[in-house]
């Protein structure tokens, strides 16, 4: 075997060996060679797939730091009544009003996946919206098919109008105030469901990256309004 040849290659020194006297390997048979071809073929595939289900992916408007704002502001109240629709012109949301309350494992209960994707439901323990303390609605953010009642919850900005029809036949007009995301881990929990001394409104779904191990999404998406005003029942 000759001696090996030194070169250098911008500045660092390699070394190229003679070729090896060793035969080439056997050509592989024709039938190997197509199983080879088609093994490719498929992994090939399977990548194109898998890129194009996650390039068809529509994700939810998450909310942006400008429109963190504040929690609530005190306004006018109005007498209890059941809440029985919700409209969010901004973000094309008009949907009845479930009321729901609590699971057997005292979790909040939320609407059906199957059934109910595209309705809201009230929080029957909370206050009614527009009479004085924290009333919560709560929605889904998407389903395995798409996109889901409140999926474009985060992308409401301070200043924007949610309309609550109630039983009475009043609508309460409600001002966001400010729209945040919390980490289920660490969820503020008496500052969504907690008392206030004013008619509050928190609306509540799914955000944060998904979890596909566990299935779920790590963190919630909250929005804050306080009530602004209010449209008398129709004659």
């Amino acid at each position: 075997m000759p001696e090996p040849e030194w070169r250098r290659i911008y500045g660092f020194r390699v070394v190229i060996s003679a070729p090896s006297a060793s035969p080439p390997p056997p050509p592989r048979p024709p039938r190997a060679r197509l199983a080879g071809f088609a093994g490719v073929l498929f992994i090939l595939a399977g990548l194109v797939t898998v890129g194009v289900a996650l390039a068809s992916q529509v994700h939810a408007p998450q909310p942006s730091a400008s429109a963190a704002g504040t929690i609530g502001a005190r306004g006018p109240a109005l007498d209890p009544s059941a809440p029985v629709s919700v409209s969010i012109p901004a973000i094309g949301v008009s949907s009845d009003l479930l009321d729901l309350g609590l699971n057997p494992d005292g979790t909040m209960a939320v609407p059906s996946l199957t059934t109910s994707a595209d309705e809201a439901a009230w929080y029957k323990y909370s206050a009614t919206p527009g009479a004085r303390g924290t009333s919560v609605i709560e929605g889904h953010v998407d389903t395995y098919e798409g996109p889901a009642v409140f999926f474009r919850l985060g992308a409401l900005r301070p200043g924007e109008q949610i309309d609550v029809t109630l039983a009475d036949g009043i609508t309460a007009v409600f001002r966001v105030t400010g729209v945040r995301e919390y980490r289920k881990s660490n969820f503020p929990a008496s500052t969504i469901y907690g008392p206030t001394g004013y008619a509050a409104l928190h609306l509540i779904t799914c955000g944060g990256p998904f979890d596909y191990a566990s299935g779920h999404y790590l963190s919630s998406t909250v929005v804050f309004a306080t009530l602004a005003s209010y449209r008398p029942a129709r004659s």
